[in-house]
């Protein structure tokens, strides 16, 4: 199955057109005609099975035969994670996370943090072709950057983790797990965590736990909670 993604798309809708882009890879890339049957999502839990009406590809137009609620898994995974110094190993962690089934991502700043921005838009695009290509009808939530001492004082209901390098014999994250609950985990910088940080982060309610006896890279780390998580809950 191809999935296609529109986020304007409501549940009572019965017709809709494409835009520009998307309507020239339907019909010039694709090569779809009257008649064919295609699958969109709008990101938000519905599937939609629809029909084409017109091939223009400027304003490609379906009409909706059926649409379907997906149920979502029923735990949500939030990764708060910090940039990496390179800018395409954050765009992979997003792309393999989001394969993976995250559904909420947080860029932290930390003391030790070597890039303190993002791109918002270029990062929301990622999440979306990764949702398209790995089938997900439920399309993870990007939040803004946020500084970590902030993002501390956010009061979620979420079992809350912090994976750190900093002392040895803390327990696997595997092992701390409760099936299908909220899970919040927090991933530092190049360079780890500060212990101020960690102080403030087990002061405000997290536990620290490890992904393992490596040392993992920030992005690595990320894809090791999101996965240990999910395989988890299977």
């Amino acid at each position: 199955m191809q999935l296609f993604y529109n986020s304007d798309l409501r549940a009572e809708d019965k017709e809709f057109c494409f835009d520009k882009n998307e309507s020239r890879h339907i019909i010039k890339v694709l090569r779809k005609k009257p008649g064919d049957k295609l699958n969109i999502t709008n990101g938000l839990g519905f599937l939609f099975e629809a029909v084409i009406i017109t091939e223009n590809p400027n304003k490609c137009t379906v009409s909706i035969t059926t649409t379907s609620s997906i149920a979502s898994k029923g735990y949500s995974v939030h990764l708060a994670v910090a940039p990496t110094k390179t800018n395409d190993r954050y765009e992979w962690f997003l792309e393999k996370a989001t394969e993976l089934g995250v559904d909420f991502i947080t860029p932290i700043i930390c003391k030790r943090s070597e890039r303190k921005t993002i791109k918002p838009e270029r990062y929301k695009k990622i999440l979306e072709a990764a949702s398209k290509q790995s089938l997900r009808t439920h399309f993870p939530i990007l939040n803004p950057a946020v500084r970590f001492e902030e993002f501390l004082k956010t009061k979620t209901e979420e079992d809350r983790y912090i994976a750190h390098c900093l002392e040895e014999g803390q327990p696997h994250l595997k092992d701390e797990l409760r099936s299908k609950k909220n899970i919040l985990i927090l991933i530092g910088p190049e360079g780890d965590f500060t212990a101020a940080e960690i102080k403030m982060a087990l002061d405000s309610g997290f536990q620290a736990v490890s992904l393992g006896r490596a040392r993992l890279r920030t992005e690595t780390a990320a894809i090791a909670a999101c996965h240990t998580i999910e395989l988890y809950n299977a």
